[in-house]
């Protein structure tokens, strides 16, 4: 029961196989076990999702429709709000904070059926490709303990790969559902920006934030987006483009479909395993009848210093609004301390060493002088990365390239040398700073590196969800990856 997916848990409920309770007490279980070993979640709301379950099991039994995840237990990423649970992004500033909303992605999920049974530790405020810059401390990868689950959304990945959860929501700015399902050996999917409603989201970077589904198969991730996807009037960045059926876009066929490959981009500080990985995982899908297609990505090796000057701009705008007035922590160390002065501290108090970094970065390239010389570039270079990727689909259905050049790294590894954790995010940043979808899938294990999991990213043409998950699928199909679990 633990070990199953999201559509065979609904339908094992549906059928009166199983009820929703005896499977939420079965990950409730789960999550008690390994959790301490693992730091996936911040809260487990347990007599929450208990209570939840039973209203899905009477709902059941009364003939009421329940949903397409009716009983399905949820991990939600701590920077989603759910109404009366404490949502924390992981902050020190955000200590207490309790929502009095829900998110409109948990609406849906809660609409659909779906059992919330926690909150997933991730950076803070979804800054960092590690999940080590968390107020609560690391995750731990569930494959090697000594190794990061990959950031921001390690928690919800690690919860989903350690079978505490089928499905789990992360947010995604710069990679940061698909890293982390990269070095997990789980399914991430990051939809085009404007498919699923930000409404709720505790923002980072408002032009780059997407929340998307992370989980074992890409069925699931399927079946996810198809609740969480569709316009929302709360979120005036959400598009009113039409939401097709992505369950009826996985018929495990390929022929025909052109994958682009950019050689020279994907060639230099690849890791072995990974690129041999990668190139086994290209010639699975030629194979079952896809055409590979040299492409040429002119400026991606400019994106990271693009993604990096308009995150922490977008950043240092929307985290000025934690000022310990209106909610969250409000620095008390001196009663007769001026405004500005309690401004400082209450930020210096609740904000952790990367936060500070990515605010004082921003603030920087906004300031007068240097907008012009950096972020105006940094976003004339973003429409070039557009353009970039209009070519390539022009001989290409989606874009291939390994999800992160390298397998999980030590935690410890990277946190003294900011730069080089940066550059760990060189082939996901693109799909957000162009808004397009693109999903992660286990291809394959480094086998030099004690074992860990390797990533399969596809990249697709906007709104075109349906594609990417249907490669997937094929691919699932051809390999047995993403069935093996850590233990």
């Amino acid at each position: 029961m633990v070990g199953g997916s999201a559509r065979a848990i609904h339908d094992g409920i549906a059928a009166g196989r199983v009820s929703a309770v005896e499977v939420c007490r079965a990950f409730l279980e789960r999550i008690e076990a390994v959790n301490p070993a693992l730091n996936a979640f911040n809260l487990v709301a347990a007599d929450r999702a208990l209570a939840r379950a039973g209203e899905i099991d009477r709902r059941r039994a009364a003939g009421e429709s329940t949903g397409p995840l009716a009983g399905v237990p949820v991990a939600i990423k701590d920077n989603l709000c759910v109404r009366g649970m404490r949502t924390t992004a992981s902050s020190r500033i955000l200590d207490r904070f309790i929502p009095p909303y829900d998110a409109t992605a948990v609406q849906r999920l809660e609409a659909a059926g779906a059992v919330i049974v926690g909150k997933t530790n991730c950076d803070e405020f979804a800054m960092g490709s590690s999940n080590e810059n968390s107020a609560y401390g690391p995750v731990r990868n569930p494959w090697a303990a000594d190794r990061t689950p990959g950031g921001s959304s390690g928690g919800s990945a690690a919860a989903v790969a350690a079978r505490c959860a089928p499905l789990a929501l992360g947010s995604d700015t710069g990679g940061s559902i698909r890293q982390p399902a990269s070095f997990c050996g789980v399914v991430g999917l990051k939809p085009t920006y404007g498919r699923v409603s930000r409404y709720g989201l505790l923002a980072f970077a408002s032009s780059l934030d997407q929340i998307g589904p992370i989980g074992t198969t890409a069925s699931d991730a399927a079946l996810a987006l198809s609740v969480l996807a569709g316009p929302d009037p709360a979120d005036a960045t959400s598009s009113r483009q039409p939401v097709p059926d992505f369950m009826a876009a996985l018929t495990g066929d390929v022929e025909g479909l052109r994958i682009g490959v950019p050689r020279a981009f994907v060639t230099e500080g690849v890791d072995e395993d990974v690129r041999q990985a990668f190139d086994e995982a290209l010639d699975t899908l030629r194979r079952a009848g896809a055409t590979l297609v040299d492409i040429d990505l002119p400026h991606a090796t400019y994106a990271t210093p693009v993604y990096y000057l308009v995150a922490t701009a977008e950043a240092s705008s929307n985290l000025a609004r934690y000022d310990g007035v209106r909610y969250g922590h409000r620095s008390r160390a001196d009663g007769n301390q001026g405004l500005k002065e309690m401004y400082s501290r209450t930020r210096d108090e609740g904000f952790g060493a990367e936060v500070k970094r990515r605010i004082m970065l921003g603030t920087y390239v906004l300031s007068a002088g240097y907008y012009d010389a950096f972020y105006l570039k940094a976003q004339q270079v973003r429409t070039l990365l557009r353009q970039d990727y209009d070519a390539a689909f022009e001989k290409a259905d989606v874009v291939a390239m390994p999800t992160s050049p390298t397998p999980p790294f030590r935690l410890g590894e990277k946190t003294d040398d900011p730069l080089q954790m940066y550059l760990a995010d060189v082939f996901t940043v693109s799909a957000n700073l162009v808004g397009l979808p693109a999903i992660s899938v286990p291809c394959g294990f480094a086998e030099r590196s004690e074992r860990l999991p390797v990533g399969l990213q596809l990249t697709g043409r906007l709104f075109d969800e349906s594609t990417l998950l249907k490669l997937s699928d094929a691919y699932e199909r051809l390999t047995d990856w993403h069935t093996q679990r850590p233990t």
